[in-house]
């Protein structure tokens, strides 16, 4: 017998990110839950720094992006093509300390969106990856 065509069968019935966090609802419960905490806790004002007076449009932006990015709607693609994260985001100073506190509000948010404990690991992981490569300045 096959194991990958068994593999390949188990990954194809896999839920996508997007459908087992719980889709469109809890995506934007996420996000605002993120940049909420953002504003409030001390620990991410480097963070909080790095955005404008407002994060209305950030909101928008990381909804839109993370919902294509977890496997569901392309909302993001469809308004404004490839991501080009890396190339959108060097105008901003991203050093250790942003990437860290991005990665720890958004992990604090998952916690209190009450996330899955296994998927919360693996997007931990994901988005550590990311973060890592926004990064455009020692330190």
């Amino acid at each position: 017998m096959d194991n990958t065509s068994d593999t390949n069968a188990a990954a194809a019935h896999r839920p996508t990110p997007f459908a087992a966090i719980g889709g469109e609802d809890v995506v934007r419960a996420l996000v605002d839950r993120f940049y909420d905490l953002m504003e409030l806790e001390p620990a991410y004002a480097q963070l909080r720094a790095t955005h404008g007076n407002t994060l209305d449009e950030a909101r928008a932006k990381l909804f839109w992006f993370l919902c294509g990015w977890l496997g569901g709607p392309d909302y993001y693609v469809e308004r404004f093509g490839h991501p080009r994260l890396r190339q959108r985001h060097m105008p901003f100073s991203i050093g250790i300390a942003e990437r860290n506190q991005w990665v720890a509000c958004m992990d604090q948010a998952m916690r209190e969106c009450q996330v899955d404990e296994a998927l919360r690991a693996r997007l931990h992981d994901s988005f550590m990856q990311v973060a890592d490569f926004m990064r455009n300045r020692e330190g």
